[in-house]
């Protein structure tokens, strides 16, 4: 039930092209550039820091084992 209330509320295809175009206007195609420049090290700081997170349990998970034995 979930799943197709979720879906009911995503863009179809002619609706993307409105946000698209909406996203053009107010940013201008000379910012975009510089929009994704940023989103895309914002995604690369966020997996370096879920890496460095997992690292870490990883590491007290072994350190946990090796006390215990």
């Amino acid at each position: 039930m979930f799943n197709s209330i979720f879906l009911l509320g995503m863009p179809a295809g002619a609706e993307w092209i409105i946000i698209v175009l909406a996203v053009l206007v107010l940013f201008g195609a000379k910012k975009i550039p510089e929009f994704m420049r940023g989103v895309g090290k914002g995604v690369k700081e966020f997996k370096d820091a879920k890496d460095n997170v997992k690292s870490e349990i990883e590491a007290g998970m072994k350190e946990n084992e090796s006390s215990a034995q």
